[in-house]
């Protein structure tokens, strides 16, 4: 244990981020580094407790406590207040090949299923994790992964968070791995689907260019399924991993909901950040929120990253509107125990950005669409809701019920639909004829990942459904270790 009485003496530091008013004038990362000595107390804190919840990557109500990745984290942390950054950099990367994405974009279940966190403030795991990260590569310490060639050869279809999991795992261990991506640039989601003030594509591209030297090819601008027909990969591949996410975005079934200037979310955010890439917005290939009346239909993270890239487009305001109650200002623990993950109000870096501005939280909470409404020009211009109550059905489910009187218009220039995502796209799953769960998603045990498909594996989305960055790496890893097995007979993995 670091210090016995950490936990007692430094309180919490949370991370540092730039201040609203100066990150929504440009498309900059918001964190900043923090002093290396108060990261070395708030490593600290760590209590080193008897059962490291934090590290348990189990799913309590639905809903992940403590690390997937079943990160060592105490034992870094510990190694981070004795000063041993490369100790704790080496320890780090024993159960996360990605630090860097996971330290900006996973909303830290191992921080909600803190031990001191019961009680206290958790330990800030995502902050340390970051700035460990940070310094190996500053001191050269990450570098490309070689091994002894294998002869095996592997495809992976989709280049997101799973997939480049599992091109990491199965280079490591000498097999030859090509990763198949369909837009032009590697990272799936990572680099279309979070926008840049949340992960930079230079940070993205920094470990491309690391996977690219230690021997993983990547094609890009080709979707298998149609570009390429995905049996032709099964030919000529000793093994294929279908990495794909789950990219069939929730519509919204009400009158006006094809109305132009409705979009969904992820194409929103798609075109803003390819726009950006390409030139810095100057081509005007995307979806522009200036001087637009926004309103967000959804919660969640691409809610909130829909807030704040229309406040950087310059949005003359935004709503957003959320079906579900608001939550408490503090877990309630006879519905919610420690160490569920807590289910408490957050305001997030573009609710904090919108109170900036306006004074106002932009989120409405318990709000139920009834119809868009567009002008002669088939254009929207409004959006009708009603108020809405949970009640038990006679079968004792919760279901909305409208209040009445409650009817309200919202004027509208922009509809974008933040309501997650319904399972994989159908292309590759008909044309292998892979067996399909009852959520549509590829049917493949977890932690053997084989389709019944011969030689065709599924991870991350694709298989589990929409989830965390951090489910989809450790998805990556551990299908990597069931091909790996299934080609050599055993595994190292």
């Amino acid at each position: 244990m670091g210090k016995a009485t950490g936990f007692l003496e430094y309180e919490r530091i949370n991370p540092k981020k730039r201040s609203p008013e100066d990150r929504i004038k440009d498309w900059e990362e918001m964190r900043l580094h923090q002093d290396p000595e108060l990261i070395k107390t708030q490593g600290a804190r760590c209590m080193n407790c008897g059962v490291p919840f934090c590290q348990g990557g189990v799913l309590l109500n639905g809903m992940a406590s403590g690390c997937p990745l079943h990160n060592l984290i105490p034992e870094w942390n510990e190694l981070v207040y004795k000063g041993q950054w490369e100790e704790a950099y080496k320890r780090l990367t024993r159960t996360s090949p990605f630090p860097e994405f996971t330290s900006r974009v996973c909303p830290a279940p191992c921080e909600g299923a803190c031990t001191e966190g019961y009680i206290l403030e958790p330990v800030t795991v995502n902050s340390i994790e970051y700035e460990i990260i940070e310094r190996a590569f500053a001191e050269g310490w990450v570098r490309p992964r070689n091994a002894k060639k294998t002869g095996k050869k592997i495809a992976i279809v989709g280049s997101g968070p799973s997939g480049m999991s599992a091109a990491y795992y199965l280079n490591a261990v000498g097999h030859d791995v090509t990763v198949y991506e369909r837009n032009d640039r590697v990272g799936g989601l990572m680099m279309y689907g979070i926008p840049n003030m949340k992960l930079d594509k230079r940070v993205v591209e920094r470990r491309l260019e690391l996977m690219k030297a230690s021997g993983i090819q990547f094609v890009l601008n080709t979707e298998v399924g149609k570009d390429i027909p995905a049996q032709e990969l099964v030919n000529q591949y000793d093994a294929v991993i279908l990495c794909a996410g789950a990219a069939k975005a929730r519509g919204l079934n009400v009158e006006g909901s094809d109305l132009k200037g409705v979009y969904y979310a992820v194409d929103f955010l798609k075109a803003n950040t390819k726009s950006l890439l390409d030139s810095n917005l100057q081509d005007g290939s995307y979806i522009n929120a200036k001087d637009k009346d926004v309103i967000i239909i959804g919660g969640g993270d691409t809610g909130t990253d829909c807030v704040a890239t229309s406040l950087r487009h310059g949005c003359k305001s935004v709503q957003q509107f959320e079906i579900m109650p608001e939550p408490p200002e503090k877990r309630r623990e006879a519905s919610n125990p420690w160490p569920e993950w807590p289910l408490k109000l957050k305001v997030d870096y573009g609710q904090e950005e919108a109170i900036n501005l306006s004074g106002r939280d932009p989120r409405n909470y318990l709000i139920s669409t009834k119809k868009i409404v567009g002008n002669e020009n088939g254009e929207v211009k409004e959006v009708h809701t009603v108020e809405i109550t949970w009640v038990k059905n006679d079968s004792g489910r919760m279901v909305p019920q409208e209040v009445p009187g409650s009817e309200k218009v919202w004027k509208a220039d922009l509809v974008l639909l933040a309501m997650g995502f319904l399972g994989p796209e159908d292309t590759i799953p008909a044309e292998l004829k892979l067996e399909r769960d009852s959520r549509s998603n590829v049917k493949a045990e977890y932690e053997v990942f084989e389709t019944n498909v011969e030689k065709v594996f599924a991870a991350g989305d694709m298989r589990r459904g929409q989830s965390l960055i951090v489910w989809a790496i450790q998805e990556g890893k551990l299908a990597a270790r069931e091909v790996d097995k299934y080609l050599m007979g055993k595994s190292v993995l």
